[in-house]
């Protein structure tokens, strides 16, 4: 394999990038970011601009409802197999064709260690174990909305490695031969902290 010891397409050319990588990142999707908000969910009525702890936020002038946009939760987990990261590549937008880290958003209700456990498996097939907190990312790069990455330490149990969800390629990969591009500056932080980790506990 060129990038790492295993890697698994689930349908072949899936997954290719659209356009041209520049500076190692993959070419943002035609999928917008989340809308200001315009109108009150409460009564209706057009929202207004207010300044509150320094913050412009919009604001309801008739019921004082006030839309916060706040980050997003994202979970996912950092996989090790014989010194080699678990890593997804993309198969819809934003970033189409990049590499990441098994994560996603959480559901409403849905606690941070079950949202890691739960994409693990949709994106890789793998049932995994948590084994401690990994990190925590802010998530400033993904053109759908701004996000808390929460990423855990994670054991294989059980499970077949197969690309699933919105992953078309799934594979292991040494930490000094990763594939590129990495779709998310979040990720490429994390993957950094982690080869220093590696580094560190090989010395």
């Amino acid at each position: 394999m060129r990038w790492g010891s295993l890697m698994i397409a689930k349908r072949k050319g899936q997954g290719a990038a659209r356009g041209k990588a520049r500076d190692g990142v993959a070419p943002i999707g035609t999928r917008p970011s989340r809308p200001k908000p315009r109108y009150c969910i409460v009564c209706g009525t057009k929202l207004r601009p207010i300044r509150e702890h320094g913050v412009r936020r919009m604001a309801c002038p008739r019921c004082g409802f006030i839309a916060y946009r706040n980050p997003v939760p994202a979970c996912g987990v950092i996989v090790m197999r014989s010194g080699e990261v678990l890593l997804a590549k993309r198969a819809h937008e934003p970033r189409r064709g990049s590499w990441g880290i098994p994560a996603g958003f959480m559901e409403y209700g849905e606690h941070p260690e079950r949202t890691a456990v739960r994409e693990a498996k949709e994106e890789t097939g793998l049932i995994v174990r948590l084994s401690g907190l990994f990190g925590v990312y802010a998530g400033r790069d993904d053109p759908r909305t701004r996000a808390v990455l929460i990423l855990y330490r994670a054991k294989i149990v059980r499970g077949r490695l197969k690309a699933g969800d919105d992953a078309s390629e799934v594979g292991f990969f040494a930490l000094d031969r990763l594939p590129k591009p990495i779709a998310f500056r979040a990720h490429r932080e994390a993957l950094g902290d982690l080869r220093r980790m590696e580094r560190r506990k090989s010395r």
